[in-house]
């Protein structure tokens, strides 16, 4: 790369719990000799996936590398946060290679591309391509489609209500925004699921865009990465529900933090929080845990009611051993019932 070349970024979109961290821990296990730089943005007060990626353990993952936005949406926060995120990344000697922004679940993806439109970031930056990624097994469910009888009765309940499906409206921008469409956990549907998905997502879409089968977001970097889409010249192309504000709202979404007890069996854990993520119509819930006895630190990956779990590394010496949950849901979310709930674990 020469001096005079752009730095190419890639923005990982996609709904919430649909494996976009997952993604990123392959494409860093294999950058093809990339320096790469990564932001990561959540919605909600801890940030859970660069904990996620701080494991990997390679050179590449440096701490200055990584930059964690957490506390907000980085397409609400493009001039407060992402902007200044970006300047701390390319005053890094060497500088990246390829810088990979990980988008919250509840994030438009067109805002953020608009950003490097702006003169600051067009001088040295391009949009190599948007990654949306699909759980494939959420859209089989049903769980971005409409439901006009659901919708009849919250407009009763409350005429103010003005859209049709923040689910749905959040999952359709994330992917008409996309260069390339992951569709994950493809081992979790059938082929003729597969094929009704893909043809829903193709009707979306104002353009061709390809879609890739995936399982645990597995895919080789040489797809992920080189695209060349310069998508900050395409957004015409990239049509939006929110095209004309300035922001969205996410008055739809609640998130809370809670603190949970060491526990004994990790699956007895998960089939608690299956219960609970099904009585509280939960749409995300993740964190680490600690096993009593266990060297390890126990990660929790939660959408819907479908729930996974690893020890993904040592608890390191020193660190504080304390197991945290970010809960996701729709509006009214009955955080004291769920704490409640959670404190109600320990034996």
């Amino acid at each position: 790369m020469t001096s005079f070349s752009k730095i190419p970024a890639t923005i990982v979109t996609g709904f919430l719990g649909a494996g976009k961290t997952t993604l990123i821990r392959h494409l860093l296990a294999s950058p093809r000799g990339r320096r790469l730089a990564l932001i990561i943005n959540e919605f909600g007060e801890i940030g859970i996936d660069a904990g996620i990626l701080d494991g990997c353990g390679d050179i590449r993952c440096q701490e200055a590398s990584i930059i964690e936005l957490a506390n907000g949406c980085i397409c609400c926060t493009v001039a407060e946060d992402f902007l200044p995120a970006i300047e701390r990344l390319l005053a890094l000697d060497p500088v990246p290679d390829h810088i990979v922004i990980e988008t919250s679940g509840l994030a438009l993806p067109k805002p953020l591309v608009k950003a490097f439109d702006w003169p600051s970031a067009r001088a040295r930056l391009t949009v190599d391509g948007v990654i949306a990624v699909v759980d494939g097994r959420a859209v089989a469910d049903g769980r971005f489609a409409g439901d006009p009888e659901k919708l009849a009765r919250q407009r009763e309940a409350d005429p103010s209500i003005a859209h049709d499906n923040p689910l749905e409206e959040v999952f359709e921008d994330q992917v008409l925004c996309a260069d390339l469409i992951v569709l994950n956990k493809a081992d979790l549907i059938s082929a003729h699921e597969e094929r009704r998905i893909r043809s829903e997502i193709a009707a979306l879409l104002p353009r061709s865009v390809k879609i890739l089968p995936a399982r645990e977001g597995k895919l080789d970097p040489a797809i992920l990465l080189g695209l060349g889409s310069a998508a900050e010249d395409d957004l015409g192309a990239r049509r939006s529900h929110h095209d004309g504000l300035s922001a969205h709202d996410h008055d739809d979404f609640d998130c809370a933090v809670f603190e949970i007890p060491p526990v004994r069996d990790g699956d007895d854990l998960l089939q608690q929080l299956s219960i609970l993520a099904a009585r509280h119509d939960v749409l995300r819930i993740k964190g680490f845990a600690e096993v009593c006895g266990k060297p390890a630190r126990l990660l929790i990956q939660g959408v819907g009611n479908r729930f996974q779990k690893s020890f993904d590394r040592p608890w390191r010496a020193g660190e504080h051993r304390q197991g945290r949950l970010v809960v996701i849901g729709q509006k009214g979310l009955d955080k004291e019932s769920i704490a409640k709930a959670l404190a109600g674990r320990a034996d």
